[in-house]
């Protein structure tokens, strides 16, 4: 059995057992959610398994590009590329053309050679993240590179001995995913230079995002691609200047907008997904084909092909899609599923645009990798998202999930464009928000927070290096899911409409861009015309949760006026940083409920109370609104439990839930 199934029935026989044996201490009330979980999809085994309908050809549909410039297009790619299916090489050469957009003169080029990640166990990323990354690992022929062949001026002067590569973020010889070019003549504010590059890849079996497997290749991060060149103002900069790093264990990526023509030469019987649309129809020759693919406002260019792919397509338009052509590249083994492929790509599109903005691009490909090749799946580029490969005939709403996930990436990813080196929760929080929010209003699954925010054994600050994280759980626990806690406690607070306000200002102003942290805490305080400096301070910046608990309870009989009362004191504790008012619930032996609700801004209250009975128990956040409490445990308490059972409850259950939670996250 996998040990990550163990560990679940493992979590959920001592859930279970904790439950039954604290209902019987009269605290069943403190596990109450209301929150589900998803399921799969039923399965309809008794009805007759039609035959499903051959798949159309994949048509040359050729587009135009639109007039109108959404970005500043600081970058132009013509590249040609053969797939050498039997050595897993790509043959390149591409003309690439960089516009100074700053106000100084530039001497130098920074590009990456990601593929160069691959080249042995000594690079920067395979050493931080083992030959791992998620749950897919490194074969013995996990192995890649890239070579610059040739390097030159339009005027065809050498500049190979120029270039040398760099390591700016730990110095390590053995990397050489980062490269600086001192160019003979510095770029002029505005001014363009353009270089011409042959270059080959040797794809590795893939498990990173990169590769292939089988017959099926996932070319991502696969050409020598520029740095971004930050102008002044830009993220928060005083200065412009490149902003460089090297291939990370856990970082993705960060590029500048531009525009892509690529001709992807492969066999005949493969079929192409590919970043943009067709510029001109397929040529077949000599046993093979060529595809033309356009693409600009974007800033990056990936492709896919498999001769397995069974394409399917259709045309989708709602308010905010003014027109896309959706394109499947299934697996076979997931060609029945199309309509839950589709179904799920157009609600995904239909919301966002709703909720965010236009979708501005006239194509969307999703790919499903085979089994065998889910290190390809579960990523994005622009107009193209992979999903999960097709391990499961009969996926559960994984499936959804994926398609809507990576399609949400197209705007906080794709159009927004944060610097994921180093503000990654700007683009994978805000996706696995965005995401939560599809799922629960096309299909109904809701997201069980409180265990969620459970997870968060070892809270750590958003705003930091990709890299600084101690693991790539660490990494996912963070990024994904306390980025998304975060934005749902300022929804918490300021209610759904005024968040969806913030999100889409957010959007429209910064689409294009390269936003920061502190352009988005600057979105939410225009929005409510409020200051956040002290959420952003603790949540974001830092590495606080909100934890509020039952410190103590005190009941003492008293008289007053001849009658038998009692004395009820209750201690409320926050460990951390405000979320805003919380609501605390008294219950007393004669029935009466007694809700309070307290600003939570002190790191205590006092609640004291004389009344007829006495007090049975106090809770505190009672309905789990508190989506930065990771430790529930503490909410509720019981008066007539002496402190040395509390005690021995509290911290026992506590330090086993966060050993739990923390073995099974991400």
């Amino acid at each position: 059995m996998n040990p990550r199934y163990a560990k679940r029935i493992l979590l959920f026989a001592l859930a279970a057992v904790i439950i039954g044996v604290t209902a019987r201490q009269g605290f069943g009330n403190a596990w109450v959610s209301q929150y589900t979980f998803a399921s799969v999809p039923a399965k309809q085994d008794g009805a007759p398994k039609q035959a499903a309908p051959p798949a159309p050809q994949e048509p040359d549909n050729v587009m135009q590009p639109k007039p109108v410039a959404l970005s500043k297009r600081v970058t132009e790619y013509h590249i040609d590329v053969t797939l050498q299916e039997s050595t897993h090489m790509l043959q390149g050469e591409q003309s690439v053309t960089w516009t100074n957009p700053g106000k100084q003169q530039v001497s130098e080029l920074y590009f990456h050679f990601y593929p160069n990640a691959f080249r042995s166990k000594d690079t920067t990323f395979m050493k931080e993240s083992g030959g791992q990354l998620r749950e897919d690992k490194a074969t013995a022929d996990s192995t890649g590179y890239m070579n610059l062949l040739s390097l030159q001026t339009t005027e065809g002067y050498s500049l190979l001995p120029r270039l040398h590569f760099v390591q700016p973020d730990d110095g390590n010889p053995s990397d050489l995913t980062l490269a600086k070019l001192k160019l003979p003549t510095p770029v002029a504010p505005g001014k363009s230079v353009t270089l011409r590059m042959k270059f080959e890849v040797k794809l590795p079996e893939v498990f990173a995002r990169m590769g292939y497997a089988g017959n099926f290749v996932m070319a991502g991060q696969w050409f020598p691609k520029l740095a971004v060149y930050e102008t002044a103002g830009t993220r928060g900069r005083t200065t412009e200047g490149w902003n460089v790093h090297q291939y990370h264990g856990n970082s993705e990526f960060y590029s500048d907008f531009g525009i892509y023509s690529v001709k992807i030469n492969v066999p005949s019987a493969y079929k192409v997904a590919a970043t943009g649309f067709q510029a001109k129809a397929s040529v077949v020759k000599d046993g093979r084909k060529t595809y033309q693919f356009y693409a600009d406002d974007v800033h990056d260019f990936g492709w896919s092909a498999s001769p397995d792919f069974v394409y399917y397509e259709e045309p989708y338009s709602t308010t905010g899609v003014p027109g896309v052509r959706i394109k499947l590249y299934l697996d076979p083994q997931h060609a029945d599923l199309k309509d839950r492929y589709m179904h799920a790509a157009k609600s995904a599109l239909a919301k966002y645009a709703q909720w965010y903005g236009e979708y501005p691009y006239t194509t969307l490909s999703i790919v499903v990798p085979p089994k065998g090749g889910n290190g390809a799946g579960g990523m994005e580029y622009p107009t193209l998202v992979t999903a999960f490969s097709a391990e499961n005939s009969n996926p559960g709403y994984d499936l959804e999930r994926t398609v809507v996930h990576e399609i949400g990436h197209q705007y906080w990813y794709g159009m927004v464009a944060s610097n994921e080196f180093e503000e990654a929760w700007l683009d994978e929080g805000f996706t696995s928000y965005a995401e939560d929010k599809v799922m629960e209003s096309e299909y109904g699954v809701a997201p069980n927070l409180p265990v969620e925010s459970s997870y968060m054994t070892d809270p750590a600050p958003l705003k930091q290096l990709s890299w600084s994280y101690q693991s790539n759980n660490h990494y996912a626990e963070n990024v994904y899911i306390r980025a998304k806690l975060v934005l749902i406690g300022i929804e918490k607070q300021v209610g759904e409409a005024t968040m969806r306000k913030i999100m889409r200002t957010y959007f429209q102003k910064f689409k294009f861009k390269h936003p920061s942290t502190a352009d988005f805490q600057k979105v939410v305080e225009s929005v409510t015309k409020t200051k956040w400096n002290d959420y952003f301070s603790h949540f974001v910046y830092g590495d606080a949760m909100s934890d509020y608990s039952v410190a103590s309870i005190h009941v003492n009989p008293v008289k007053q006026d001849g009658k038998q009362l009692f004395e009820n004191v209750v201690l409320i504790k926050k460990s951390g940083g405000s979320v805003g008012p919380v609501t605390i619930m008294l219950h007393f032996a004669d029935g009466t409920v007694m809700p309070k609700v307290w600003d939570g801004q002190d790191a205590h209250i006092q609640i004291k109370i004389v009344h007829s009975a006495k007090l049975l128990w106090a809770a505190v956040d009672p309905q789990n609104d508190n989506v930065l409490d990771n430790k529930h445990i503490n909410n509720f308490m019981k008066a007539d439990l002496d402190a040395k059972t509390r005690t021995r409850w509290s911290v026992g259950l506590s330090k086993l839930l966060e050993t739990l939670f923390s073995s099974l996250a991400w």
